[in-house]
């Protein structure tokens, strides 16, 4: 599903990623740990394409998108990869179900099958009920489980997930592993998670750590 091959990346003199080698096979859930500063996130977006690694590729499907143009590599990220992050980043103004739709609208399908789509996830994630909702008025827990279905809504093919319990307390946050789990089982979806939580952490497939920029 996922092969990253000898990814450097420097910022300045600091190099934080020293060829580092990386396979996820599909339906996994890994996490990956480490100090903070050793390039966790770094690695994460250099996944996700958010960032082009100095040197190396990232395999996606089979698709090498460290190769691909700007306006191919957001198509691509759109369409194949999901995130959810620590900060929600839901857009404040909208609804659940809008927020949840977005990646469906920007995609260019019709607000009736967007709407369709985000009711159904926000079923499955047992939200349904604060859809109206704007996310001033959801705990925290229910923001990530937006979150989490806007990651969705294109069934991509990895979902990226940078400290998304960091947030939460420890309620919610047991829910959140407990939902990433049984996406896992239910849809056969895989997950790559950054996280300093030990329990998350250790319920995965695989645990990875990153020392002086390799795993």
């Amino acid at each position: 599903m996922i092969e990253a091959r000898g990814i450097h990346k420097k910022y300045g003199d600091l190099e934080v990623l020293k060829g580092v080698e990386l396979s996820v096979a599909k339906g996994e859930v890994v996490s990956i740990v480490g100090a903070s500063g050793a390039g966790k996130t770094t690695l994460l977006q250099i996944l996700g394409t958010l960032e082009r690694p100095d040197a190396g590729t990232v395999l996606i499907n089979g698709r090498e998108a460290t190769s691909l143009g700007s306006k191919a590599l957001s198509t691509f990220r759109n369409r194949h990869i999901g995130f959810v992050f620590q900060f929600h980043h839901l857009l404040p103004e909208f609804t659940a179900l809008e927020n949840v739709m977005m990646p469906g609208l920007i995609a260019g399908r019709s607000r009736t099958d967007c709407a369709e789509r985000g009711r159904e996830l926000l079923h499955r994630l047992n939200i349904a009920a604060r859809s109206a909702h704007k996310p001033s008025q959801l705990s925290g827990g229910e923001q990530q489980r937006v979150a989490v279905a806007r990651a969705l809504f294109n069934a991509p093919d990895v979902v990226l997930a940078d400290e998304p319990s960091g947030n939460l307390d420890s309620r919610h946050a047991r829910e959140l592993h407990a939902l990433f789990f049984e996406l896992r089982q239910e849809l056969g979806q895989t997950f790559v998670i950054v996280t300093h939580n030990e329990e998350l952490a250790h319920m995965a497939d695989r645990m990875l750590t990153i020392t002086d920029g390799r795993i």
